[in-house]
């Protein structure tokens, strides 16, 4: 078995070695002339698998090892015959990881009271389902949004308008979709923009295009009350530079990017790619990754501690830093550094794998409820 995968996806040989022949490639530019022989084609986001990348092609089977497939002609894969599987909720964890460092590092630069915030969420999927809870467990009221739903499914959703009409901070977790019923292509445009309440902090970890990023621009430098936290980008890896002036927050699309959501995303297509060819499954993919180191909690500091142990896990900070020191290249280069920091991320676990050290009255309750291993 030939596979052609990106060289990126996690565990790649050590997974997928045992199956076949496996040649890895930059997943933005794989060819039709490299997967022509291939019997399995691994993606990842970045690359586009359509007709003109299959065409006259070998390949039978076809795996992204992410939640998002809009990357992905799955209309052709039916057609073709060719077997298709995503991994669905691999890297949830991690993006709610990422809302919940933005959230404890603005409430500390803005001062005000996480816990009396409302929040609301648009897209009750794998990620939105979880930042739900992840909330609620902290006592934070939510509002969602998800017209794909109803209320047997998700407790207590609204229309749009409402969300936006109350909430403080809206988080976004769609699909892209440019058809059918309730299309998310420009989902947040001017009109959408203008009706934001006063202050509202806006998070868009889905995609880019979600949010008009041309008239997100403009809103911004009209309402500077409004915070913008974006990790993906209308037309990345070309990022906007005087939307990403505005940004408070600013990301190369890496809020899924944790260790252990790349790690899942492998296993989940791995299981796939065997089930498909009725393989026999003899790796624990997740077995090969190591345990997190635990963090502190100095009990004395209060919920200054618990936010501290947040961000010694992860802090969306660095990742904004390290970006936007990069965006100042020139322009031909900047389309490359997106990536690069893509290919080059550090090596960040999630609160739920990792455990806060002993200590005499830790606040479990509440490490649990932020998502530590408790």
């Amino acid at each position: 078995m030939k596979i052609v995968a990106d060289e990126n996806i996690t565990f790649i040989h050590e997974v997928f070695d045992g199956l076949g022949e496996v040649q890895t490639y930059a997943g933005r530019s794989i060819t039709a002339e490299q997967v022509k022989d291939a019997d399995v084609l691994l993606v990842r986001s970045v690359t586009k698998v359509n007709e003109g990348l299959l065409n006259g092609s070998n390949v039978k089977f076809v795996g992204t090892c992410t939640i998002g497939t809009d990357h992905i002609d799955q209309g052709y894969l039916k057609q073709q015959g060719i077997g298709f599987s995503a991994a669905p909720g691999c890297n949830a964890n991690a993006v709610v990881d990422y809302v919940i460092s933005t959230l404890v590092v603005l409430a500390q630069q803005q001062d005000f009271d996480l816990f009396e915030r409302c929040v609301g969420i648009v897209g009750v999927g794998n990620v939105g389902s979880r930042l739900t809870k992840r909330l609620q467990a902290l006592g934070v009221r939510c509002l969602c949004n998800d017209p794909l739903h109803d209320d047997q499914e998700v407790a207590g959703l609204v229309h749009l308008d409402q969300l936006i009409a109350e909430a403080d901070v809206i988080s976004i977790h769609t699909p892209l979709t440019f058809d059918g019923e309730h299309p998310t292509h420009h989902l947040f445009n001017a009109s959408t923009l203008a009706q934001l309440k006063p202050k509202t902090i806006l998070i868009n970890t889905a995609r880019g295009p979600v949010i008009d990023n041309q008239a997100l621009t403009s809103f911004l430098k009209q309402r500077a009350d409004v915070t913008a936290v974006l990790d993906v980008w209308e037309h990345e890896p070309e990022v906007d530079l005087p939307l990403l002036a505005e940004v408070t927050l600013a990301t190369p699309h890496i809020a899924g990017y944790s260790f252990d959501g790349k790690v899942g995303g492998t296993g989940m297509i791995y299981e796939a790619l065997c089930r498909y060819f009725k393989l026999p499954e003899t790796l624990d993919v997740q077995a090969l990754a190591p345990a997190a180191m635990p963090v502190k909690c100095d009990v004395a500091k209060g919920l200054s501690a618990v936010f501290e142990a947040v961000l010694s896990c992860y802090d969306v900070r660095a990742d904004d830093a390290r970006f936007r020191q990069q965006m100042v290249s020139e322009n031909n280069q900047r389309v490359d550094s997106f990536d690069a920091l893509r290919k080059n991320y550090p090596l960040r676990r999630e609160l739920g794998v990792t455990a806060v050290a002993d200590g005499v009255g830790k606040p479990q309750s509440l490490l649990s409820a932020f998502g530590f291993m408790c």
